[in-house]
């Protein structure tokens, strides 16, 4: 994965209670951190709300690089990279500014499924939103 391939980056705010004794972000905090990133990126690509239906997670995967601190900048950045009928991938890089570079800490992805928490089941992608999707990140269908 490589920054220039990605359209969307948001600042992550790193708060005392995601550290562990050892004063680093616990690792269970990370997939916090995806979700914080994808939800801005879900907003910022498609806007669009639902109550009945929404995402959730299938599978994730995290890779840890470096450790994060407390008083380090933290930025995500978040690209679509598979689009299906009903799920799609989202990949993740966490970086940490240091002056002027950004040094790459975690690398991640999901498969996020799009669900009907009234028939509890997967539903299709709205066309509207998966088509933003694609036109967001210039994917080939």
């Amino acid at each position: 994965m490589n920054l220039i391939d990605f359209n969307y980056k948001t600042f992550i705010p790193v708060r005392f209670g995601d550290l562990n004794a050892f004063g680093v972000v616990n690792n269970d905090v990370f997939l916090t951190y995806f979700e914080i990133a994808h939800s801005g990126y879900w907003k910022h690509i498609t806007r669009w709300q639902s109550k009945s239906k929404g995402i959730i997670i299938g599978k994730a995967e995290l890779n840890y690089l470096k450790p994060v601190t407390f008083n380090d900048e933290l930025y995500a950045y978040v690209r679509t990279s598979r689009v299906g009928n009903c799920s799609f991938e989202v990949e993740y890089i966490l970086t940490i500014k240091k002056n002027a570079d950004e040094e790459i800490c975690t690398t991640g992805k999901t498969t996020c499924i799009f669900y009907d928490f009234e028939k509890g089941k997967p539903a299709l992608l709205p066309e509207l939103q998966r088509n933003k999707m694609i036109a967001f990140e210039a994917l080939a269908v």
